[in-house]
């Protein structure tokens, strides 16, 4: 093994790591061994999510061609892959829902009206499935639902609460598309986007026993100190608003398979480091938790490697997934990843070993046009030459500023997949005079 990885080659060898996270939940790559067999009816696919488009494309190429095959899907605007022959797919509003998804949910319920027994729905669940299958319960409108939207997306909730609370405004999440479809088959395909790979909590669980409570999504409205409009809070006590639970009659013949997990991706970019003579070191593929306190973690750990060769000796990198979230006070442009590798460089202070990248696997880091970003050793000094000043940044939640005037961003583009976030911190070499 290398005693370090060549200084050339640090930016790249952390693009191909995130690379290959991305690649192993490309939807024609972990989609095709899963295809259920077409039934002696109709197939009818839905589904909804930023990998729908993708995962679409790839049954319409598989299906065979003298099988009946229709559906609709619902993915995030720029996520679509161009007109399909027999699926269609329709782009929507995500993370605050918006009427183009509403009509798409209101479609696709539609779309399984009259099936029967010897039919067969196909549906395709990826993360962003939750804002975009954006039907409101009755008595609520799609401002209600924006309203409490935006305010959890402010909170720093985390994303299983955020669904415990969408699943119980709507009319379509949360196992009542699973209502819906019966008496047909049902078998639904997941790409896991959330901590602990949970079917009810992946996209909000619209095929899948909901094993959450009204109470518990009142919680956490009260958690966060959330007020909601007054239908909210109407639906949420009334207990005749409850989800399907397991054992409901609406399940007997739906199946849940998760095709792509965190834990996966992780795998894949170990791979491309140990090619490479690097050592990795998966942390952890649900970690939570405020961005900057997991930097500050994160930033301790690798000063234990670069000192002391532990928990594994340099070359060394260590990965992680999940979902940090980001509790807003300032007014800058950010991105959790982006929020937590300025909090990295912060906590690391120049240290000359290490270096880092922090990207969402869907391309797109919260609501901006980038991925994510890379840290290098420089990167405080480069900012500072520029006038920029890394822990003000920080304070105004400007992740993306920082690292747009260092030329730093990633920018890839919509990735069409969604496996959370992908988090790796390179340390290079041994090094006694840093602390």
């Amino acid at each position: 093994m290398p005693e370090s990885v060549t200084p050339a080659t640090e930016a790249d060898l952390l693009q191909q790591m995130f690379q290959a996270a991305v690649d192993a939940a490309a939807a024609k790559i972990c989609l095709p061994p899963h295809l259920p067999a077409p039934p002696r009816g109709r197939t009818v696919v839905v589904g909804a999510g930023k990998a729908a488009a993708a995962m679409a494309q790839v049954v319409e190429a598989q299906w065979p061609a003298d099988r009946a095959l229709t559906g609709l899907v619902v993915t995030r605007y720029h996520h679509g892959v161009g007109a399909l022959r027999r699926i269609e797919v329709v782009e929507a509003g995500h993370p605050v829902p918006d009427a183009a998804g509403q009509q798409a949910a209101t479609r696709m319920l539609a779309l399984l009206e009259g099936l029967g027994p010897d039919d067969l729905v196909l549906c395709l669940i990826s993360g962003g499935a939750s804002a975009l299958l954006a039907l409101p319960a009755p008595g609520l409108s799609l401002a209600d639902k924006q309203a409490v939207a935006r305010a959890l997306l402010r909170s720093g909730a985390r994303i299983e609460e955020m669904n415990c609370v969408r699943k119980h405004l709507s009319a379509i999440k949360g196992g009542r598309l699973a209502q819906s479809a019966a008496p047909a088959r049902l078998v639904t395909l997941m790409i896991s986007d959330v901590p602990g790979d949970d079917p009810c909590v992946i996209g909000s669980g619209p095929t899948v026993p909901d094993t959450s409570t009204l109470a518990e999504a009142r919680a956490v409205l009260a958690r966060y100190g959330i007020t909601p409009p007054p239908a909210v809070a109407a639906r949420l006590h009334d207990a005749a608003a409850e989800t399907p639970k397991p054992g409901d009659a609406a399940f007997a013949r739906s199946e849940a398979r998760i095709i792509a997990t965190p834990q996966q991706s992780l795998e894949a970019a170990a791979e491309v480091a140990r090619r490479h003579g690097v050592t990795p070191v998966i942390l952890g593929d649900a970690i939570e938790g405020e961005a900057t306190e997991v930097a500050r973690v994160m930033a301790g750990i690798a000063r234990q490697c670069a000192m002391h060769g532990q928990p594994a000796a340099p070359p060394c990198v260590l990965l992680s997934g999940g979902e940090t979230t980001v509790t807003l006070r300032g007014n800058g442009r950010g991105g959790r990843n982006a929020e937590f590798l300025l909090a990295l460089g912060v906590a690391l202070d120049g240290h000359p070993h290490i270096h880092a990248i922090a990207c969402d696997t869907d391309g797109i880091d919260g609501t901006e046009d980038n991925a994510g970003a890379r840290l290098a050793p420089d990167s405080l000094a480069r900012a500072a030459a520029r006038g920029v000043d890394a822990r003000a940044r920080l304070a105004d939640n400007d992740g993306y500023g920082f690292f747009a005037a260092l030329d730093d961003l990633v920018i890839t583009g919509p990735s069409r997949t969604n496996v959370n976030d992908f988090r790796a911190v390179l340390i290079t070499r041994l090094s006694q005079d840093r602390a």
